[in-house]
């Protein structure tokens, strides 16, 4: 059961460097709590400055339930959070805050780019999980499925229409592919 979480070699042992399963759902939930931390402090950010905003303040509350749930899973399985907490509860406030002074489809950019390579994270995540931890994966699959919610809404709201679109959601894409490499191992 254990042995399907691992690569193997063609002779049934583990390679140097494969992770323990123990290992690989400890980097798992330690980066997606990371994440939803790091989500939950954009929001603030953004509700700081686009108070009581309708739809922002849904996808906030999606989140803090995502957090939650990485919260309890981490606690019952004794899994440190990242080191690294503070820099996501900073990063991720100003990114939101900042975004969203720069008006609501900027914050809606914000979401978009964040959300994308969220949904890409997660599907990876279920494709390594197969079929072990099978409760894990279902909520990932939920959580999933919300932040593309989040993400075709961020569209339907007019998140194309940011001026230097191009450019914000990139430097946001590789923000938050840097911090997801980061998070897993600290």
């Amino acid at each position: 059961m254990e042995k399907k979480l691992l690569k193997k070699n063609p002779f049934n042992n583990y390679l140097p460097g494969d992770l323990k399963p123990e290992e690989k759902i400890a980097r798992i939930l330690r980066v997606n709590h990371a994440g939803e931390f790091g989500a939950k402090r954009i929001y603030d950010g953004q509700l700081a400055v686009l108070k009581g905003h309708r739809k922002i303040t849904h996808m906030a509350n999606q989140e803090l339930k995502h957090l939650e749930y990485f919260e309890n899973e981490m606690r019952k399985r004794e899994v440190r959070p990242s080191l690294l907490s503070p820099f996501w509860h900073i990063g991720g406030y100003l990114m939101g805050s900042v975004t969203a002074l720069m008006g609501e489809k900027a914050a809606m950019a914000c979401t978009e780019a964040v959300e994308d390579v969220i949904q890409e994270h997660y599907a990876n995540q279920l494709e390594d999980l197969g079929e072990e931890e099978p409760d894990l994966a279902d909520k990932i699959k939920q959580f999933r499925e919300e932040e593309l919610e989040h993400h075709n809404e961020a569209i339907a709201s007019g998140s194309r229409e940011t001026i230097g679109y191009s450019i914000l959601t990139s430097v946001i894409k590789i923000t938050s592919k840097i911090a997801i490499k980061v998070a897993e191992r600290f």
